[in-house]
């Protein structure tokens, strides 16, 4: 190849590459013009909570891995980012690879039309969004915290999340901490933890028990009837405040374990329970075995290693 075809093979890559950009740009666009101004302004809280959240969360992980670099030779710390569509759905996945938090994946999805099994009301707007963590110590288990949000033609709203630690080794007061966390917001907000506690521990009825994760149950899932039965926007508004409480709560365990000595049988335990999240994902949740492509869930949020 010549280098004037060469050049105008790239001129025209990048050319289409700024069109699909646009094109996307301008679907989310009108799908967000698409809602009534008050379902609007939550969606635009959404996305400003979302980009908030990935902030904050990453810096707080990258922090921590940069300070223990010097101890780790040879170890880096990476930070990947790719997309990925489907008729369904638009996804970006961002992973960060360290030595003491081993890897963040962040899952966003921008919901284009109701996915199978999901409900037969037609999708204007939606966004899912999930953080899972993996610390390298065996003492403090798995984050898996996620948050969704959908508005439909008729201007209803569903609201849904899951914010729980899968852990290896049980530490009873670090349980507890979790425990106590959820428990203070719900209270704080006059809500009941029964219903979202039992969610949590056993999972819906599409979920598969015998192949299902193994949570601390300290935490809450919230699909299921919503929080505020009678506002959308303040369930939204409700979960919203719980994952930032859990997620917090949980870092900072992170910080208070990461330096912890530990022995083979909490390594054991941990090697168990992330096979056992693997096994969840493959055979139990339907929305990662059944919705969100292999490559995506994966890359999100499967262990940095796994051992069979």
């Amino acid at each position: 190849m010549n280098t004037r075809l060469l050049v105008t093979f790239v001129f025209l890559f990048l050319i289409q590459g700024i069109f699909s950009l646009h094109a996307e740009y301008s679907n989310q666009t009108e799908r967000l013009d698409a809602l009534t101004s008050d379902n609007r302004i939550i969606a635009e809280d959404l996305i400003t909570f979302m980009q908030t959240s990935d902030d904050k969360y990453f810096a707080w992980v990258n922090k921590i891995n940069e300070q223990n670099l010097p101890e780790h030779d040879g170890q880096t710390i990476s930070d990947k980012n790719f997309d990925w569509t489907t008729e369904y759905s638009d996804y970006n996945i961002r992973v960060v690879r360290g030595p003491v938090v081993e890897k963040t994946g962040r899952m966003l999805s921008e919901g284009k039309m109701t996915s199978p099994g999901r409900g037969d009301k037609d999708l204007v707007w939606g966004r899912f969004y999930s953080i899972d963590i993996h610390p390298k110590t065996p003492l403090v288990g798995m984050l898996h915290a996620t948050l969704v949000l959908q508005f439909f033609e008729d201007n209803s709203i569903a609201t849904g999340g899951w914010l729980d630690m899968m852990p290896g080794t049980k530490i009873p007061e670090d349980l507890e901490y979790l425990k106590q966390t959820t428990d203070d917001y719900f209270a704080e907000n006059n809500a009941d933890t029964a219903l979202y506690r039992r969610l949590v521990c056993k999972g819906t009825e599409d979920t598969i028990e015998y192949w299902r994760r193994r949570p601390s149950c300290s935490g809450v899932s919230f699909y299921g009837p919503p929080v505020f039965r009678d506002s959308g926007e303040k369930s939204y508004m409700f979960i919203k405040g719980m994952f930032t409480e859990f997620v917090d709560a949980y870092m900072q365990l992170v910080e208070k374990r990461m330096d912890d000595s530990f022995s083979e049988e909490d390594v054991l335990a941990q090697e168990t329970m992330r096979h056992r999240w693997l096994i969840d994902q493959l055979f139990s949740d339907p929305y990662a075995s059944k919705i969100v492509p292999f490559e995506v869930w994966s890359a999100a949020n499967v262990p940095p290693t796994i051992k069979f």
